[in-house]
């Protein structure tokens, strides 16, 4: 990429923008071919887009007598709309660590927050944060009792993506019960939707739960639908980390289909997945009934781009049929980095001793099989997330990794899609399933969220052994039209924060049609 930040000749005798990027290939985020243009940006948002003839030719009145603050050659490069990671765990990191280098290093422009029944806000906790909320931070990350109050640390801190989020369950489960080993009584879940109210008129983007988890899984299905009816009144979404992904995954996709279409709201299954040597090959009848449902109501999915999951170390999931990577333990933190067959070896316990000796902890799981991860990945309904957990001391590869691994090992290297299709995925799908309006897409008037990227040699390179690498072959990133990332040898954000809150637009997730 090469730039040119002297103004262009004679002041005055043309159009001018903020920044102009000429010849290059858009790949608009529709699922549209690829065409060549030169881009102008202006006030944070795209202003003009100039196709230009074949082989790159200006056409009469292409954008090349423009002034321009700052001129961009996009020769042999491709411009597409800034990737949206619609699943993460940044709640607190946007705030704590705002240059946000693991996501805006890999083109990710918005962050959606709030996942899996864990979120920042609202939380008033009472001691130290409940499993698995530990993995957005220690006690003293959790300081926004409304969500209100969260929205404004966001917008103060000025991160350099923007944010998106939903409203966990399991935190409004930790604010108003006393303990949650159990279901909830009518008042405190009427608590919980007062809440959940504030949120969504603040701007939340709906609810999401994580039922697998020990602090929400005596949670009924009552409970949820309970807490489902303030999304229908604000047309918001449901996200929900299922019950089960292993053998029941069939009965917690029918419990999520229900809530949805009850509330008649969308439903986003949170990281599909067949998870479990005994659930390997189930992809196509996990996959089918995803369809049946889609017959009725609106569902989709997320998944991320591997064959291993993390979070904490949690007792049900330790087996030997797999292997576990531990990430980080509290009472042992030597062991971070090891499998959990080696630790329970070197200690000469059984693998459930060496689990409970090492809690609180957390762990890599390599559950999952390439069948099974491609057939969901590549499904329509499906759109990217990280899912990444950057408190974590040695984080899955997907947290610095997922959106170029997408680009180059699925698209370019396994052909599992087109690169039109790949970049869909990442932008404007998601866009339009959460809700961001005028995101997404590389069209005239909307936000300029834009990643400039060589589509020969994007790549991951954050590696499970040595996981925080930024990739290869993102040249630039723009959010809101501010040059925020420059890649090449550099490999850094430059002094440009321009993220921003993004509230929910009313009326376009959609509803349930009657």
């Amino acid at each position: 990429m090469s730039t040119d930040s002297n103004t262009l000749p004679t002041p005055g005798s043309a159009p001018s923008c903020d920044t102009l990027i000429r010849n290059v290939s858009v790949i608009d985020g529709s699922g549209s071919a690829a065409y060549v243009a030169d881009v102008a940006l202006a006030g944070g948002r795209i202003l003009h887009i100039e196709p230009r003839g074949p082989h790159g030719n200006a056409n009469a009145g292409a954008l090349s007598g423009w002034q321009a603050q700052q001129v961009i050659d996009g020769s042999g490069k491709v411009l597409s709309p800034g990737f949206i990671d619609v699943h993460t765990h940044d709640d607190t990191n946007v705030i704590r660590t705002p240059s946000m280098l693991p996501k805006l290093s890999q083109g990710v422009t918005t962050v959606v927050v709030g996942n899996c029944g864990i979120s920042a806000a609202p939380v008033s906790l009472k001691a130290e944060p409940p499993d698995p909320m530990n993995l957005l931070g220690e006690a003293s990350a959790f300081s926004y009792p409304t969500f209100a109050s969260y929205v404004e640390a966001v917008t103060q801190a000025q991160p350099a993506i923007n944010v998106a989020a939903l409203i966990g369950h399991t935190a409004l489960r930790s604010n108003q019960m006393d303990r949650l080993d159990r279901a909830a009584t009518e008042t405190e879940i009427a608590a919980m939707c007062e809440q959940l109210r504030e949120a969504l008129a603040h701007g939340a983007l709906g609810l999401s739960t994580g039922l697998a988890y020990g602090n929400a899984i005596n949670a009924p299905t009552a409970e949820v639908l309970a807490l489902a009816q303030p999304l229908a009144e604000a047309g918001a979404i449901y996200a929900t980390h299922l019950r089960s992904e292993f053998a029941d995954i069939l009965e917690a996709m029918d419990e999520a289909f229900r809530i949805g279409k009850h509330a008649r709201v969308p439903v986003v299954i949170s990281h599909l997945k067949c998870a479990g040597v005994e659930n390997w090959g189930r992809s196509g009848e996990v996959l089918e009934a995803l369809e049946q449902a889609q017959r009725y109501q609106p569902v989709g999915c997320d998944c991320y781009p591997y064959t291993a999951s993390s979070s904490t170390l949690d007792l049900k999931q330790v087996t030997d049929t797999i292997d576990i990577m531990v990430t980080w333990s509290e009472p042992e933190p030597a062991m971070g980095g090891k499998l959990l067959a080696d630790i329970a070896a070197e200690w000469q316990v059984d693998l459930m001793a060496a689990a409970r000796r090492l809690q609180p902890a957390g762990a890599v799981y390599h559950c999952m099989q390439d069948e099974d991860v491609n057939r969901i990945l590549s499904h329509p309904a499906s759109v990217v997330g990280s899912d990444g957990l950057p408190n974590d001391p040695l984080p899955h590869p997907r947290l610095w990794g997922a959106f170029p691994r997408v680009l180059g090992y699925y698209s370019r290297e396994q052909k599992l899609f087109p690169l039109t299709v790949a970049i869909r995925k990442m932008t404007g799908l998601s866009a339009e399933r959460f809700g961001l309006a005028e995101r997404g897409l590389v069209r005239e008037g909307y936000w300029a969220d834009l990643v400039l990227f060589d589509a020969a040699t994007v790549r991951d390179a954050a590696t499970f052994s040595d996981p925080m690498q930024p990739a290869e072959g993102i040249d630039a990133v723009w959010v809101n039209g501010a040059l925020s990332y420059l890649g090449g040898a550099q490999k850094a954000p430059t002094e440009l924060r321009a993220g921003r809150f993004l509230a929910r637009q009313a009326g376009v997730s959609g509803v349930l049609a009657s």
